[in-house]
């Protein structure tokens, strides 16, 4: 398949990287035919036509830019790449932006459904702000619109209920999305201050330079919408979640709850009442013999309540970016595997 690649950070290079110099390790991508039509990067330049993955993603990760004499150098805008380039998906990796309310990336999709062209993004933000808008326009012009890494770092969430649950009907979501701030908790319970534990993470590499979504609630706000759109029919932005973060807390609080038997969590819950669909995003005092409490680290986890099947619980311990891009690469799969009958070659 002929990809388009709109944003090039972490998740985006660990991709390449698994598609190219990591290749021969991993025999169940074999059968993944796959060409660049572009890069689209942030800060790095931007290339088009039949672009070298691997060259690419040395000149990157060595410090370099894609500038004039380079080949392939281009100097289109992403949203005019995304509306004239040759490409049958794309692959949508940018950054979340909350308070553009998932602009630019909720363009760069719209556009691309709308030319008919299947769709895949990593990025919360066209999902948590416009699901229905473009799942519609995606039935409509016949392609898809699959986003398995929006929540959990590519865990099959999305997958496992629309191709195991089928039948069921949802009727609540809760877990804990958002690993910076279980990070932070857990550091808390140790006496460390929420200032040292950020640092730590973003030491390790899962936090962010500026930590404020996940702090404040964002990101998991952003989670628990994807959730209740994609899963539960909702219609709903992160500002219509109930939404607490975790800046005010102490290390003397998080204490106290382990010292009653309990720890406190940053629980994410989207909730079937009638009609309705409820959301919050809140600190929580979590039993230890809870399933929430036993997840340290940077992990995640998503519980899911049915009519017909009891409650199934989902854990993701110690993630990495290889996680991330795996659900992209699942997505991808999925796309080779639904429509070889529109042209994508399996070898």
């Amino acid at each position: 398949m002929r990809v388009l690649l709109l944003g090039f950070g972490n998740v985006g290079q660990k991709m390449a990287e698994i598609l190219t110099v990591e290749r021969d390790r991993h025999p169940g991508l074999r059968r993944l035919g796959f060409s660049t039509a572009g890069i689209f990067t942030r800060s790095h330049g931007a290339l088009a036509g039949d672009v070298d993955l691997a060259a690419a993603l040395e000149r990157v990760r060595s410090g370099g830019r894609f500038e004039p004499g380079y080949p392939g150098f281009s100097t289109l805008a992403p949203l005019d790449a995304v509306r004239t380039l040759d490409y049958e998906v794309l692959v949508e990796l940018t950054v979340l932006s909350v308070r553009e309310r998932g602009e630019p990336a909720l363009s760069y999709v719209r556009a691309a459904l709308d030319r008919g062209r299947d769709v895949v993004t990593a990025n919360k933000g066209p999902i948590a702000f416009a699901y229905r808008e473009l799942e519609s326009l995606a039935r409509k012009r016949g392609v898809r619109l699959l986003h398995e890494s929006t929540v959990m770092d590519g865990a099959p969430l999305f997958g496992l209920v629309r191709s195991s649950l089928r039948g069921c009907t949802l009727l609540g979501l809760s877990g804990i999305l958002n690993s910076t701030t279980n990070f932070v908790l857990n550091e808390m319970e140790r006496g460390v201050a929420l200032e040292s534990a950020v640092r730590t993470a973003q030491a390790e590499g899962f936090a962010e330079a500026d930590p404020s979504h996940d702090l404040e609630g964002w990101d998991a706000a952003a989670k628990i919408t994807v959730l209740a759109n994609a899963l539960l029919g909702a219609s709903q932005t992160p500002f219509d979640v109930q939404r607490e973060g975790i800046t005010g807390v102490t290390p003397a609080r998080v204490q106290e709850a382990l010292r009653a038997g309990r720890r406190l969590k940053l629980v994410c819950r989207a909730t079937r009442e009638g009609n309705e669909v409820r959301t919050r995003c809140g600190l929580e005092e979590v039993a230890v013999d809870h399933p929430f409490a036993t997840l340290s680290g940077n992990g995640s986890v998503l519980r899911i309540e049915t009519d017909l099947m009891g409650p199934i619980v989902v854990a993701q311990e110690e993630p990495t970016l290889s996680d991330t891009a795996y659900g992209v690469l699942n997505d991808l799969l999925t796309l080779a595997d639904e429509s070889r009958h529109r042209g994508f070659e399996l070898a």
